[in-house]
């Protein structure tokens, strides 16, 4: 009779390989024929890689660095920004909330003046009718032109490219 202290049991996988060792789950399922793990989908420096929101943002930039080229120190102290809907929402009525885009607050002591840029209306006045960076660059000039007392075209002579 055996001492059951020295008793043991191996168990081996039918399926191993000889002379391999055991492979977590993980290599055996994402390391398939060891061609390695998969990298990025998309390259960084691809467009498709960015998100909608990123491309809306970078949309804004582009329109404020193509006024600050045409108008320079004057609107030097601009600042716009990108809010995915107007604050008190709840609050307005249908009427105030038809061709809402985006909105200007003057400049005030200690502040500068603000143009928030809606991420949310923006995108749905476009709906695949016209390009979202034409209508983004429009709403950005109808607000700047609101702060400096102009038309929209003296600010910028291509707006109104979108017919929004």
């Amino acid at each position: 009779m055996q001492d059951a202290s020295s008793f043991s049991v191996e168990l081996d996988d039918p399926t191993a390989q000889p002379g391999r060792g055991s492979r977590s789950f993980y290599e055996r399922r994402r390391n398939r024929r060891g061609r390695g793990l998969r990298g990025e989908l998309l390259p960084r420096h691809l467009p498709g890689s960015r998100s909608r929101s990123e491309q809306f943002d970078d949309w804004v930039m582009e329109s404020a660095q193509r006024l600050e080229r045409l108008w320079g120190e004057r609107i030097q102290d601009l600042q716009i920004v990108v809010q995915e809907i107007p604050d008190g929402l709840e609050d307005m009525s249908p009427r105030t909330l038809r061709g809402l885009r985006g909105s200007s607050r003057p400049a005030a002591p200690g502040s500068p003046a603000v143009i928030p840029v809606y991420r949310h209306p923006v995108l749905m006045a476009a709906r695949s009718l016209m390009p979202v960076n034409e209508l983004v660059h429009d709403v950005v000039v109808e607000q700047t032109a609101e702060l400096m007392g102009l038309s929209p075209e003296a600010v910028d002579p291509a707006y109104g490219r979108s017919q929004a």
